[in-house]
């Protein structure tokens, strides 16, 4: 069996709809179990998984050991709990605290059930502040986010969670993998929360203009969530122990042309507004990931663009 922590969020239902895209073509054969806190509440909002012959739900929470599956065998692991969409209602202290806490009892159960293999979706912004002369993040920058800064909380937890997982690979050879994973796209997108992308196909599709709050000279780049799954899946059953992959889209588009971009594919006819001063980030900050290691080790690929991702919307 699969297991995975954060099952129902926008990575867990991605690595779901994968599976039974393969499933449909007589490639998947697994048995997946999630930890989550209602799956009642997760199949209502979701009754397309709830037919699914290989799911299987464990009622926990990965903030309680004790509410862990007891008496399962299971092959692998996904760690992919974190709040990062409602993170922002979270104290600084208690995004750390959360997110530290779930991998340490997340790795605690892979020792106390043998589990020899493990996924850790960590976050891009373990390197810290992109430089401007640095056009794509390797996975060897040794930059980090500044540990004085409270704001730096999620970054500085995933950082300690990936070191987690380098001390139980030494003393416990619990062969974790850790991918780094930047900005993603795709029909789980939640389009009302911090996420740019998802804002501005909201207001595409719903308000009267596209809002863009700032000067819009910021750098992003998207992957689009089927291709996450896929990449995902191959670092799990294929990537290098003890080693991180970035993870996400090498190609690069400024705020502003996104914006213009998703105007372009979803509502042609509504102005695109720059709200520079409402507060929004003023002057040019980058976010791009080197991809260079995922490609020429595992083979992987972007196969979806960011123009077909947004005609997804469409449909």
């Amino acid at each position: 069996m699969i297991f995975m922590t954060g099952g129902t969020g926008f990575f867990g239902r991605a690595l779901l709809r994968h599976w039974v895209a393969i499933e449909e073509v007589g490639l998947f054969s697994e048995e997946v179990g999630i930890l989550t806190r209602s799956s009642q509440d997760f199949l209502d909002s979701y009754p397309e998984f709830s037919k699914l012959s290989w799911l299987k739900f464990f009622e926990g929470d990965v903030l309680e050991y004790s509410t862990l599956p007891r008496n399962t065998k299971i092959d692998r692991i996904i760690h992919a709990a974190t709040e990062s969409t409602n993170g922002a209602g979270l104290t600084p202290y208690k995004t750390y605290s959360d997110i530290t806490t779930g991998t340490i009892n997340i790795l605690n159960f892979a020792v106390e059930n043998k589990v020899r293999r493990l996924l850790l979706t960590s976050s891009g912004a373990v390197y810290g502040p992109q430089p401007e002369t640095l056009e794509e993040i390797p996975e060897s920058y040794l930059g980090i986010p500044d540990p004085l800064d409270p704001m730096s909380a999620y970054s500085m937890a995933k950082r300690a969670s990936e070191h987690l997982c380098c001390l139980y690979n030494d003393l416990y050879g619990v062969e974790s993998v850790v991918a780094r994973c930047f900005a993603f796209v795709g029909q789980d997108l939640p389009l009302s929360a911090h996420f740019a992308i998802g804002n501005f196909i909201q207001d595409a599709l719903y308000n009267n203009e596209i809002n863009v709050a700032g000067d819009g000279t910021s750098v992003r780049s998207y992957m689009n969530q089927t291709d996450l799954a896929g990449w995902l899946v191959c670092l799990l059953n294929k990537g290098v122990a003890g080693r991180a992959y970035n993870v996400g889209s090498d190609h690069s588009i400024s705020i502003s042309n996104l914006a213009h971009l998703v105007r372009d594919i979803l509502s042609p006819n509504k102005p695109v507004v720059f709200r520079n001063g409402d507060g929004g980030f003023q002057g040019r900050n980058v976010y791009i990931p080197d991809i260079t290691r995922a490609k020429r080790e595992l083979g992987l690929a972007i196969n979806i663009s960011l123009s077909q991702s947004i005609h997804q919307f469409l449909d």
